[in-house]
């Protein structure tokens, strides 16, 4: 890792104009789910584009067909495409981020405004959407190359990037680019990949980094409620049936006050831990008060750490999110609904898969339906969901990851499973028929898709393989220590491990 000295030497006099970069890209507020903001989305697609072939890297921009809003047709932001390096004899890695972002107005309780970058150096800590989610990640590959570029030094691998816009909408279009990439054989886009690296995750607190090795899937549904021709004055209450307090009931059979799930067969399958699995939960640099403080409450549903955690990445959950069609404004408005609709999601693991899971799902609940002998309608919709997705630890990657986190942060990595979805991971699992790796940037208290989300400083220059700022005085020796950082040093890693063998 000879070279790795020299980009740091030059990340270290670049760094500012790092931070300076990601500010640029926070500015572009790319909602994907606001169609409104479907220029902007677009536009920072084009911005990533260029950013890439600044440093040598080949780019194709895929579009990913439209959607019709309100009578208009709106096309879908392009996947960015990207390569760099054809060498026989190096491994191929695949870099996986996205470039859109949550919704986020500064009336939402921001304490700056979210669609610029608020470096507080004295914290260490920047404040923007999308600095950690996802746009801070991305952007530390982009610093890894522009480092090697500038120095004229070699990557030691070969490098693919998919970056794609519309991850917090579903990721649209995506599956089918990988499918159709694949299919192409010699000639696709991902040929010749040996594994896969994704960004889009954090650490289990703020002390230890991770690498993640598992996600669970996700099902979301909706109850759909109805029954008067038009909403009712409540003065009708008592002499019709109301679909509110059908969709009630019906959602308070789903699960308990504890978390139990109370959908019959939902449990099937899962296999029960073991004391050897307990104890690497147990293991794990992690406790119930890491849980309630991003939580921002006590409000564990469980005092021993082993249970939360399983509760939290390695067992089923479900989710009440909210009653769309009620009255929610200010003030009284004594009104009976006509139609209603309950969401809910439930997070899944293997061995459960959305259609077996859908299916579990409607006949319970049409079946409970059934027994409150309403004259009401009532249907039940299944909105999207994605598998479930568990890793091989021993694989190289993860030796990698393992070897350059110890390098960087001095700590041996926490393993971790997560309990959100990155439904893009098994697609390319089991379309590339390769390993996935989540090798996160953040942690836990970065506050991704809330208010006032974050990226420590001292994360993301250590993920692009430098030392920290200078003048950031109030960072502790461990954060200053490191001299190898993150992103490269775990490509260089590939390398040795490989050429080891």
């Amino acid at each position: 890792m000879a070279n790795l000295k020299d980009v740091h030497g030059y990340v270290d006099s670049h760094a500012d104009d790092f931070i300076q970069r990601l500010s640029e890209a926070v500015a572009i507020p790319s909602v994907s789910t606001d169609p409104s903001r479907r220029g902007d989305v677009h536009r920072m697609a084009l911005w990533l584009e260029n950013q890439l072939k600044r440093y040598g890297v080949q780019t194709r921009a895929v579009p990913l067909g439209q959607q019709e809003v309100e009578g208009k047709i709106l096309e879908y932001p392009p996947a960015i495409l990207g390569r760099i390096g054809d060498d026989s004899k190096k491994k191929t890695i695949l870099i996986y981020g996205h470039f859109d972002v949550q919704p986020a107005e500064k009336s939402d309780g921001w304490d700056t405004e979210p669609f610029e970058l608020h470096v507080d150096r004295e914290s260490g800590k920047m404040f923007g959407r999308g600095s950690t989610d996802d746009k801070g990640p991305v952007l530390g590959w982009l610093n890894v190359l522009e480092a090697h570029h500038a120095l004229r030094i070699e990557l030691p691998v070969n490098l693919r990037f998919c970056f794609e816009g519309l991850e917090e909408d579903g990721s649209q279009g995506l599956d089918d680019l990988i499918v159709t990439e694949t299919s192409k054989g010699p000639q696709g886009w991902f040929h010749g990949v040996d594994c896969v690296c994704i960004s889009d995750n954090y650490w289990l607190n703020t002390r230890t980094p991770c690498l993640t090795y598992g996600l669970r899937g996700i099902a979301y549904y909706q109850i759909i409620v109805s029954g008067p021709g038009s909403d009712l004055h409540s003065g009708m209450g008592g002499a019709v049936y109301e679909p509110m307090t059908t969709l009630i009931s019906l959602m308070g059979k789903l699960v308990s006050v504890e978390g139990r799930i109370l959908i019959p067969g939902v449990y099937d399958g899962i296999s029960v831990a073991d004391s050897s699995e307990l104890q690497k939960y147990q293991d794990l640099d992690y406790s119930v008060a890491d849980l309630e403080k991003v939580a921002g409450g006590p409000i564990s549903l469980s005092d021993d750490k082993a249970t939360v955690l399983m509760g939290r990445t390695r067992e089923p959950s479900l989710s009440l999110h909210g009653i769309e069609g009620a009255y929610s404004g200010a003030g009284g408005k004594t009104v009976i609904p006509a139609t209603v609709s309950g969401k809910f999601s439930l997070r899944l693991v293997p061995p459960q898969t959305p259609d077996d899971i859908t299916k579990k799902v409607v006949s319970f609940i049409e079946d409970e339906f059934a027994k409150l002998k309403t004259k009401l309608k009532m249907k039940v919709e299944f909105v999207g969901g994605g598998k479930p997705w568990v890793a091989d630890t021993n694989h190289w990657s993860y030796e990698a990851a393992k070897r350059a986190t110890e390098t960087v942060w001095g700590k041996t990595p926490n393993y971790t499973r997560e309990g959100g979805s990155i439904p893009v991971t098994l697609t390319f699992a089991d379309n590339l028929g390769v390993n996935v790796l989540l090798l996160p940037m953040g942690r836990a208290d970065d506050g991704a898709h809330s208010t006032n989300e974050k990226l420590d400083i001292s994360n993301f220059l250590n993920g692009v393989c430098s030392s920290l700022l200078s003048n950031l005085s109030s960072f502790t020796q461990n954060d200053r220590a490191p001299q190898t950082k993150l992103l490269g040093t775990y490509l260089y890693e590939v390398a040795n491990i490989n050429s080891d063998k």
